[in-house]
């Protein structure tokens, strides 16, 4: 955020977990935040149906709506939601795809993204609260959790291990580096109205592409082992967003390079000591 302002994080490991009874309330009349960033998606209905985690997050509109409702009550004055583009996008016909390209997930995950999206708009428009929605590309970057494509295979090569791959590797994904996408909340935190805007590089890159931008850094001769697609696993071919709406209304791009940040990632982990 910018100098001068108090950033307060409500999540499970913080032991704020608004999930729960009464958190919410007490979290928001004490710190009366002027915005609020909606994180937390509903990442668990990526998973197998079979597991617990996967019915947990069935909840995920009244979740939403707890929090809704103490930003009303609050009176807090932007909320922004940060969306899954990928997922939300998936299977478009156009890439990279901008903002009003017709959604139509075809996964439970992406259709979960959509209902919180619609039902944000819907309440800001029913109650005066202004609601950005953010559609992300894949952001990497330090402390990223270690399922993720980018610190799995980093992880890896640094243990001399041989990573397996999930699929041909041909994918593209749209890669953002971490301190970008939070310059780009930083913006939205205080303009934009009720509008959606998509925040990625803007670009595709396949995942062979950035295995071997990983091992060259390293300074490895490896290669890959590609196994099959992962299962209930969110998978498409080809994935990236249009950014020209940001850059067209705030002057935003990302400024980081895919070297510099996989650089950047690459040297946090190196380093990382296990939590």
């Amino acid at each position: 955020m910018e100098a001068g302002n108090k950033v307060v994080i409500a999540d499970k490991q913080s032991g704020t977990d608004v999930d729960l009874p009464g958190v919410a309330e007490a979290l928001f009349a004490k710190e009366k935040p002027d915005a609020v960033f909606h994180l937390a998606g509903p990442i668990n209905l990526r998973k197998s149906p079979a597991d617990a985690l996967f019915v947990k997050d069935l909840d995920f509109l009244s979740r939403t709506a707890r929090l809704l409702d103490a930003c009303k009550k609050y009176h807090v004055k932007k909320i922004v939601f940060v969306s899954s583009g990928g997922a939300v996008y998936e299977e478009a016909a156009v890439i990279p795809t901008p903002e009003d390209y017709l959604v139509h997930p075809q996964s439970l995950y992406g259709l979960a993204n959509l209902m919180v999206e619609k039902h944000l708009q819907l309440y800001g428009g029913n109650h005066g609260l202004p609601v950005t929605i953010v559609r992300l590309s894949n952001v990497y970057g330090p402390r990223q959790w270690e399922s993720g494509f980018i610190p799995a295979m980093i992880i890896k090569m640094l243990q001399k291990e041989v990573p397996i791959m999930h699929g041909t590797g041909r994918q593209t994904r749209d890669f953002i580096y971490i301190d970008d996408v939070v310059e780009a909340l930083t913006v939205l935190a205080g303009r934009g109205g009720s509008e959606i805007y998509n925040i990625g590089s803007g670009r595709e890159t396949s995942l062979n592409d950035i295995f071997d931008m990983i091992k060259n850094i390293l300074g490895l001769e490896i290669t890959a082992i590609h196994g099959q697609p992962r299962a209930f696993a969110f998978e498409v071919p080809r994935s990236a967003v249009a950014i020209k709406k940001m850059k067209k209304t705030f002057g935003w791009a990302p400024t980081t390079s895919l070297k510099a940040g996989l650089k950047k990632t690459i040297a946090y982990y190196k380093n990382a000591k296990p939590e």
